[in-house]
């Protein structure tokens, strides 16, 4: 088990609504069936609570996310910290693949819902413990919202994705040659 990459469950779940872009992409059983693991087997009740819980868990995770992006991880902490006591990891050991022993969530039998944000709070206190809060952010680039885990060497990502820094670094540089040229004429 990479413990740091539970914490994409957390930024997976969290992308699947951009605030004011009046987008989500988790309405339907089949939205809640591409978030999940390939490999997990959903019933079709499963499927209906499991939306529910982790439409209602998501705001909890984007929260989280905004706090430690704003220079407040302490309550980023206390966040990641009260979803932990709400959503408790059981661990086992296993060498199911033949890959030597590894840890694995162990608790099947809470629902898919429920073990997935169980991975995610386990992996954003991983995240947290490990590399500090300041690793979690929000996409700088204008009117993107989405959620991201810094995880380059240097803590200097600033974008969710290359297309919205892409996006941003050519806003800018048309931004200084608009500057630049309205300056000249005006000389």
């Amino acid at each position: 088990m990479e413990i740091l990459a539970y914490a994409e469950r957390a930024v997976d779940l969290v992308n699947t609504e951009i605030p004011g872009a009046d987008q989500d992409s988790l309405r339907s059983e089949q939205d809640l069936r591409r978030l999940l693991p390939a490999t997990w087997t959903v019933s079709h009740k499963a499927a209906e609570d499991g939306l529910r819980e982790l439409r209602a868990v998501r705001p909890r995770l984007r929260r989280i996310f905004e706090q430690a992006a704003a220079g407040h991880g302490r309550s980023a902490v206390q966040a990641v910290n009260k979803l932990l006591v709400d959503f408790p990891a059981s661990l086992s050991i296993s060498d199911h693949d033949d890959d030597g022993w590894h840890m694995h969530l162990a608790d099947a039998e809470s629902g898919p819902a429920r073990r997935f944000v169980t991975g995610a709070a386990l992996g954003l206190a991983y995240t947290i413990a490990e590399r500090g809060p300041e690793r979690l952010g929000v996409c700088e680039a204008t009117r993107c919202r989405a959620v991201f885990v810094d995880t380059t060497t240097n803590s200097s990502r600033r974008y969710c994705s290359d297309r919205c820094a892409t996006r941003a670094n050519v806003a800018a540089y048309r931004a200084r040659k608009r500057a630049g040229v309205g300056g000249g004429a005006r000389a």
